[in-house]
């Protein structure tokens, strides 16, 4: 008997499930949910990207409006400074005025006086506006206090009295009181230092509020202006 061909025992190997079958219906089952987890993966890949370039947009916009909150102060601090600093048309300035404590009536060279010996109590000028004339000696100690003193007589506006009463109000170290014997229809005064203006308008006003409230002129920096006199 001559040798039998030698048959192959290889079975087939990845068999498919039979359409329909319970197995068939399993691996679709499966496959959707590896679809649907994939698509679930790919979501959240999204949604954190898209989160991470939002907050950093929002981060990059509050640096940069931090950024220009910083310039901008620093901008308006420079130009206040500029204003400070820059001199003031028309104001009149005089040195070596005397500092002394005197309890009698004062004789003094300007009308409203920028300084000289004065009452050992100072008016009070914390927005102080007042509607009658107060006394040259409590003003000039106000005066070395760093106070500005507006004064104003009978040509002044009622426009111009409610402006500069507000300003006044709204400042620190500052007074204001009618003065019907000055020549001009408004004057600032602060240590050694005047100016005369027409209106409550005239843009020197505010230039001379930033000045010298408190301003290098101010003999006694520091010193209280509240609880005096009035």
């Amino acid at each position: 008997m001559g040798s039998a061909s030698k048959q192959s025992d290889q079975r087939p190997t990845g068999k498919q499930p039979k359409p329909g079958s319970k197995a068939a219906q399993q691996a679709d089952r499966r496959a959707r949910i590896a679809e649907l987890r994939a698509a679930e993966q790919r979501r959240e890949r999204r949604n954190k990207l898209l989160t991470i370039g939002v907050s950093s947009v929002l981060v990059l916009a509050m640096i940069g409006g931090g950024t220009w909150l910083a310039l901008d102060a620093k901008h308006k601090k420079d130009q206040k400074a500029a204003a400070a600093k820059a001199p003031i048309e028309g104001v009149k300035t005089w040195d070596n005025l005397s500092r002394t404590h005197v309890q009698t009536d004062v004789k003094y060279p300007q009308t409203p006086p920028v300084g000289g010996d004065h009452n050992p109590v100072w008016a009070t000028c914390m927005g102080n506006v007042y509607d009658q004339p107060i006394k040259n000696e409590n003003a000039v100690h106000s005066l070395e206090h760093g106070a500005v003193w507006v004064t104003y007589n009978g040509k002044a506006t009622p426009d111009d009295i409610k402006t500069l009463s507000d300003k006044v109000k709204a400042t620190q170290y500052s007074m204001m009181s009618p003065y019907p014997d000055e020549e001009g229809t408004i004057t600032l005064s602060a240590w050694g230092t005047q100016l005369v203006v027409d209106s409550a308008k005239d843009p020197r006003v505010e230039q001379f509020f930033t000045h010298f409230v408190q301003g290098p002129q101010t003999q006694e920096p520091g010193a209280s202006c509240s609880s005096g006199a009035m």
